[in-house]
């Protein structure tokens, strides 16, 4: 089969387009014959093995698929490695079949970061009715759910994004104001957009300059959620400043979330009857052919897109 392989850590330049042996499947396991896959920010930094998780050579990336089995099941998969594939064989237990009106694209393109919006707005950030949150990255595959998730929490909705195109996507999913995420002074520009309040919660993913500035825009009460550092840019809090402040800082990985499956499987029960009923729009930004995966993460890192990213296998 066809899949992207790494055999050095590196940057988008070590994913090999290649052939490689089909899956064997063990007893437990089904092989899911991948229609989509995929492209998260993290995958970006496993092909560095500079993620929270260590990766090993050779790697499949790839933590999400949606696909088909052989006797007809329509199923998506959350995965640790092995997404960017033709196939891929799974533990029966780990396919989640979908709703009719849940098509490929929404699958691949909603699970993963659909899961990680709804626990960042909800368990993290636990935000209430009345309350400000802004969302980092708003145009992406997660803030364009998260804004969404927020929005229907009854939460005043600010999203930071880099282009005025993206930022008029953002207002399409109903942010209420929207700030350039390279403001010169971005804390100034969010609380302008919040007439000029400070903000309760913080849904962030860049690191280095905007976690300061942010920290400095937080409530009293407030809470920032923590869920990447795209930046690369890492950053140290004073203890003393949280109590002063009365501020949380608090992190969130997925891979946490996935170890609860009493939390998990009522979120993916939720998540999936939502977009089945168009209450979330899954944005997908552009699918890319298996073959191009490269130029997705060139394109990703490079903060070309908006939406969701997604690798057809069959191309």
């Amino acid at each position: 089969m066809k899949a992207i392989q790494i055999e050095e850590f590196g940057g988008p330049e070590v994913l090999q387009y290649t052939e490689v042996a089909d899956p064997n499947p063990k007893l437990s396991e089904i092989v899911v014959n991948v229609k989509r896959s995929g492209v998260n920010f993290a995958d970006t930094h496993a092909s560095r093995n500079d993620y929270l998780a260590e990766q090993t050579l050779p790697l499949i990336p790839g933590a999400e698929i949606s696909g088909q089995t052989n006797d007809g099941r329509r199923v998506a998969v959350l995965l640790g490695s092995g997404g960017y594939a033709e196939k891929v064989a799974v533990p029966q237990g780990q396919m989640i079949e979908l709703p009719p009106e849940v098509d490929y694209d929404q699958a691949a393109g909603g699970l993963l970061q659909g899961l990680t919006a709804m626990a960042l707005v909800h368990r993290c950030a636990r935000i209430e009715p009345g309350e400000t949150i802004v969302v980092e990255a708003a145009a992406g595959g997660t803030g364009t759910l998260a804004v969404q998730i927020a929005k229907r929490a009854g939460a005043k909705v600010i999203g930071l994004a880099s282009s005025e195109e993206k930022r008029e996507l953002v207002r399409g999913l109903g942010a209420d104001a929207c700030v350039d995420s390279r403001a010169e002074d971005l804390g100034a520009a969010i609380r302008e957009a919040n007439d000029d309040k400070r903000v309760d919660a913080f849904l962030h993913m860049s690191g280095g300059d905007a976690f300061d500035a942010e920290m400095g825009v937080l409530a009293p009460l407030g809470r920032m959620v923590v869920f990447g550092i795209a930046s690369r840019e890492q950053r140290e809090v004073s203890t003393a400043a949280l109590l002063r402040g009365s501020k949380s800082v608090i992190g969130f990985w997925l891979a946490h979330l996935l170890a609860r499956p009493d939390l998990l499987g009522p979120m993916i029960k939720d998540l999936f009857a939502a977009i089945a009923a168009n209450e979330l729009t899954v944005t997908i930004g552009e699918v890319y052919p298996l073959s191009e995966a490269k130029r997705a993460h060139e394109d990703l890192i490079a903060r070309r897109t908006s939406g969701k990213l997604l690798l057809d296998p069959s191309q």
